[in-house]
Parts: structure tokens; sequence; C-alpha cells
């Protein structure tokens, strides 16, 4: 009998962030399943037809991993779809329940596509803040940049998940800068903007005090495909380029949507 390509793990905690809209959840994890913080896993549902809700999985997306390499379980971070068929019914889920996890995991954005560099941006709308949570956890992107900027686009306070424990991290260490932007209100301190207006008015190097120079800056695009189009463009204008053919960039780009 052929070995199974995915484990089956449990529902071990839920939180709503925005009732109905935004959650997380974590689950129990195999003790063989190892990642590089950035990449994503595929997490598997039985299918809606199903009897049993143990059945063998019939249905699949891609979540990246907010947990770290080190942390006991996995955790995700999603949005309801309402006409989805998928999210839905992972937003359902409560603890004890089934949940089914690939053996591998995907994705390429994450540390290892960079050269060293003294500085990190990391740009994220909505959910697609989920991997640079990874990597905010793991203490390997404090060995290899002197400043980290993060950067999480949302249209109101409210969609800013995990805000408590990034403010807390940025108050732990000077390098960390936190900027939450949204667009339908004004933050204390912040522009109600889009995030590629502030990265073409030169705002967010204002901002976090720190110059977006490709020589020393590395720079992490996670989010929705228009955002991801538009500030790729504005940032290949200033030099900065995924990399190809073994050459390494300064550019690392994931959809998220």
């Amino acid at each position: 009998m052929a070995e199974e390509k995915y484990t089956r793990q449990t529902v071990t905690h839920v939180r709503a962030w925005v009732p109905g809209k935004l959650f997380s959840l974590r689950v129990s994890r195999d003790p063989a399943y190892a990642f590089q913080p950035g990449q994503f896993a595929r997490l598997g549902l039985a299918a809606e037809d199903a009897h049993d809700c143990a059945a063998p999985p019939g249905l699949w997306r891609a979540y990246s991993m907010v947990s770290a390499p080190h942390e006991a379980e996995l955790e995700f971070y999603s949005i309801v779809v309402p006409e989805g068929q998928f999210s839905p019914r992972l937003a359902r889920l409560r603890p004890g329940d089934a949940l089914y996890v690939d053996k591998t995991p995907f994705g390429f954005l994450t540390l290892e596509r960079f050269p060293d560099g003294e500085d990190l941006w990391l740009l994220a709308t909505g959910t697609g803040l989920s991997a640079y949570m990874s990597i905010l956890r793991d203490p390997t992107v404090r060995r290899r940049f002197r400043r980290v900027a993060l950067v999480h686009g949302v249209r109101t306070a409210e969609e800013l998940a995990y805000r408590d424990e990034i403010q807390a991290l940025a108050g732990q260490d000077p390098g960390l800068t936190y900027l939450p932007i949204a667009t339908r209100e004004t933050l204390p301190g912040m522009p109600q903007d889009r995030l590629t207006t502030l990265v073409a008015d030169g705002g967010l190097e204002r901002l976090a005090g720190l110059a977006l120079d490709p020589a020393r800056s590395r720079v992490m695009l996670c989010g929705n495909p228009a955002m991801l189009a538009d500030a790729r463009k504005l940032l290949g204008e200033r030099g900065f380029a995924p990399g190809r053919r073994g050459i390494p960039g300064n550019l690392a780009v994931e959809n998220y949507w």
C-alpha cells in the first residue's frame, strides 16, 4: 500500500480576529514536518458530501505558515470568502476537528532567496501578513539584517491581526519597525493611503526612517495581485528585481489571493 502524501492533524485552537471575516487556527504538527519561514502548506478537508468528517481529503488549498519552524504546532491565518468552497468550512472548524496537511511544504518567499543585506522590507496586504509572522517569530531574521521594516496594508484597523504581538516584538527590538497602514481610516501617526502610493512618493521611507536602496535593501511582497503588480513595477524602476539563473536578487514576490 502506497504511503499517504499527507497527515491527519487535529485543530487545537481557533481565534476570530474579525467575526465572520478573519480568523486563525492552530493544529497539531507531525514531528517529521519541517519548513522554512515564509513557506506555505497545502491544507485538506474531506469532500463536502462525505458522511464521515474524518474521511480522506477531497479539497485542498494553500496557506502560509504563521508559526515559526521551532514551534510545536502549525498556525494559519485566513479570510473567509463567503462564496468559497474552502475557507467558510475552515472557519467552522473547532478544537478536536480534523485537518489534513500535505507532507511537503511549498514556496520560495524565504530569506534563502537573498544574499546578505543590511535592511529587510516586508510589505503585505491583508492575510499576506501570514508568511511574515513566521519570519518574525524565527530568530534567523535578526541575525541576518540590521533593520527590519514590516508594512501591513489593510482597509480598517480591525483587520490588523497580530498587531499586539508585532508591537510587542518591536518594543523589544529597536531594529524592528512596524507600519500599519489603513486605506479607509486614519491610524495614529500613519497616513491613510495605499502601500503603492507610499512607495511611489517616498512615504514609506520617511515613516520607517529607512531608505529603499537596492544595494543594501531586500524586499518581500505578499498580498493581492493588484498591489503586487504595481509595487513590483515601482520597485523595478528603482533597481529591485527577483533573482534569476543563479543570480541572487533583492526582491521576492508571492501572490496571496
